[in-house]
């Protein structure tokens, strides 16, 4: 590095001198602040009009192996499939409450082979979770036991208990802190495995119902290996866990996008009567997530944004998907060919920058 020149014993010189140096030193040591640039992604396909306007409420859009969509619409309370060649759609799984019907379906996820699993409500405040095969035919069933001790909903949308289902191989994955742990792996016949993930502090452990909201999330596993676990309220932040259950790191969810949801929440929540009990109902600061074929996280937010986090739980892209115009998305799916398919509106994005 070359110093500016200063006439030999001048004040002032010396001065310039000691100011650019500081200068230097300043810009060595500063942190940069600066946001991510955000991407917009614009849509490169989407079901047809014409098929997406015979669903009401679509807030789950998969894609099989096969070719074959599945779409949960939560108001209509029914399951549809759309074929490969996005002509023909049927309701797969109709409304009822008996077994093999659904009713209030909040979680939806597709497994192995094309069989898929369903989440719904359909007496009181029970939860209930039932898997089918790829053309509905009813597999299994069974209740989660008790009651959720808080109810965490955006809009229209459960997030917490059945509505943060996920299918891991032959196992299914529930955000389930009532039960001591921040996720439990079930059988797809009802039997705990296992609970991953101790709860995080959270300032409300006196509040044992808020304290229990404020440890909800979403449970997804990692194509490459592990879980993530991404908490939906509260602190923003999410923890990456091995195949055995163990933590392999947590990071803070961070950015300018966020910071105004974070610093506005409220310390008191409203309740509601379910089923008898009154519960608080807290409103997530994560609308979804999910986990690309290469071990990124994908996270919106509660604004039309969202963070991509890579494999190290560095943030490296902000992204805002567009189709007709801007979306806030409600569902993320990744497909087999790396596609990401998006609700609402059901559309198909390529995620490579």
């Amino acid at each position: 590095m070359r110093w500016p020149r200063t006439s030999g014993g001048s004040r002032s010189g010396g001065l310039k001198a000691s100011a650019y140096l500081l200068l230097l030193l300043g810009a060595a040591f500063a942190t940069p602040t600066a946001a991510l640039r955000v991407e917009t992604l614009t849509s490169v396909g989407s079901l047809p009009p014409h098929i997406v306007g015979e669903f009401e409420d679509p807030v789950q859009f998969q894609r099989s192996d096969s070719g074959t969509y599945y779409v949960l619409d939560r108001r209509a309370q029914r399951v549809y499939t759309v074929d490969a060649a996005r002509k023909a759609v049927t309701a797969t799984v109709k409304i009822g409450q008996e077994s093999g019907l659904v009713l209030q379906p909040f979680g939806f996820d597709l497994g192995p082979g094309g069989s898929f699993v369903v989440g719904d409500v359909p007496r009181g405040a029970q939860q209930r979770v039932q898997t089918f095969t790829g053309h509905g035919v009813w597999q299994t069933g069974f209740f989660l036991p008790g009651e959720p001790a808080a109810r965490v909903e955006f809009g229209n949308l459960v997030m917490n208990g059945i509505g943060s289902l996920r299918f891991a191989g032959e196992r299914l994955l529930i955000s389930h802190p009532e039960s001591g742990g921040l996720f439990t792996e079930y059988s797809t016949r009802g039997y705990a495995q296992r609970s991953i993930g101790t709860l995080r502090k959270t300032g409300f452990e006196q509040e044992r119902d808020l304290h229990i909201a404020m440890n909800a999330g979403l449970a997804l596993p990692d194509p490459t290996g592990g879980f993530y676990f991404v908490f939906v309220t509260g602190t923003p932040m999410f923890r990456k866990y091995d195949a055995d259950g163990t933590l392999r790191f947590e990071r803070y969810i961070q950015g300018p996008e966020i910071d105004t949801l974070v610093s506005t929440q409220p310390t008191r929540w409203p309740r509601r009567r379910v089923n008898e009990r009154e519960v608080p109902l807290v409103r997530p600061l994560i609308r979804t997530a999910a986990v690309d074929r290469t071990g990124q996280l994908w996270i919106s937010l509660a604004t039309p944004l969202t963070y991509v986090f890579d494999a190290q739980g560095d943030k490296v892209r902000t992204v805002q998907f567009v189709g007709a115009g801007p979306l806030s998305p409600t569902s993320l799916f990744f497909t087999r060919e790396n596609r990401l398919l998006v609700t609402p509106g059901c559309y198909e994005f390529d995620p490579e920058p």
